[in-house]
């Protein structure tokens, strides 16, 4: 009988489309992956990877071998989990990927939360607001912030939580730029904005008929990170629009105003996506329950504790 340890290697490496990717995730150095899976094929007298120097990619007996393994995979992960089921405490390590203003505010202080409740479990957070090949970099869950949610044939998804971007100003803007009552008026004032990868600074708004308006303007000042773009807003630098979550202090105060209440951003959601097979780990599954229970109702702490 082959070894099982050297079906889950190579089901690893084929997943995640090399050994570098495997050998991060599964903590075994990839000289010795390499060295596993060469005499993996060599024990069943077939070649099971095509080797190049730019690209791995499987033979034809190879993705037949892959289907078996990734069911052994399965079913010795399922087992683990009915042990972990009988003990009832989660443990092991999350990877999780979260945008970094929403680590800042509400998710953050969740995953404290859930630590508390299960000290056996670990956390890898890597704040991160690109997306990222779960399986590639070996992430367990990952937070999108989105306008729809992600349709993906080999992941789950689960909604957390729905943000309304809002257009605010400063007071002291609106006394030296004048009122703005149309979405027309933005065109005559500072705006900020957080910049794209397409270099477009599109603004799109709503009104309560369902009439989108795109508005497209020249910020006087570009930045990723929110929180400094609130400070900006509430300065008097220029208008931004912000998530609701970031903005409740504000409005409170006065110190931001909605200019065009009858206008709102489009609307996004925040979910978490995460493989059938990570779910299969009791700290996951818990983890992604947790966070579907508590996100839409937790109080945003302090975005950005620096002076």
């Amino acid at each position: 009988m082959q070894d099982l340890n050297d079906m889950i290697f190579f089901a690893e490496v084929a997943e995640r489309g090399g050994f570098a990717a495997a050998s991060r995730v599964l903590g075994v150095p990839k000289s010795r992956l390499s060295r596993r899976i060469a005499e993996l094929e060599r024990g069943l007298g077939v070649l099971l990877l095509q080797r190049t120097t730019r690209k791995l990619s499987l033979t034809p007996v190879g993705e037949m071998y892959l289907r078996h393994c990734r069911d052994m995979r399965d079913a010795a992960v399922a087992a683990t989990e009915v042990i972990a089921q009988l003990q009832g405490t989660p443990s092991g390590t999350v990877r999780i990927t979260c945008p970094v203003t929403l680590a800042r505010t509400t998710i953050g202080p969740l995953l404290l939360r859930y630590m508390a409740l299960y000290p056996d479990v670990h956390l890898d957070v890597r704040l991160i607001d690109r997306p990222v090949n779960l399986v590639e970099e070996g992430v367990d869950i990952a937070i999108r912030v989105r306008s729809a949610i992600e349709d993906s044939v080999m992941l789950a998804v689960k909604q957390l939580n729905v943000i309304h971007p809002l257009l605010v100003i400063s007071p002291a803007q609106l006394e030296r730029q004048g009122p703005v009552r149309d979405p027309a008026d933005l065109l005559r004032i500072d705006t900020l904005d957080r910049g794209s990868d397409d270099n477009q600074n599109v603004w799109r708004l709503m009104n309560p008929d369902g009439h989108i308006q795109i508005v497209r303007h020249m910020p006087r000042l570009i930045m990723r990170d929110l929180p400094l773009l609130k400070k900006a807003a509430v300065s008097g630098l220029g208008a931004a629009m912000l998530p609701d979550y970031m903005l409740h202090a504000e409005l409170a105060n006065g110190t931001l105003i909605e200019p065009l209440r009858n206008w709102k951003g489009l609307t996004n959601i925040v979910y978490a996506l995460f493989s059938p097979r990570s779910a299969l780990m009791p700290a996951v599954r818990k983890l992604i329950d947790f966070l579907y229970e508590h996100a839409a109702n937790v109080v945003p702490t302090e975005d950005d504790p620096r002076p």
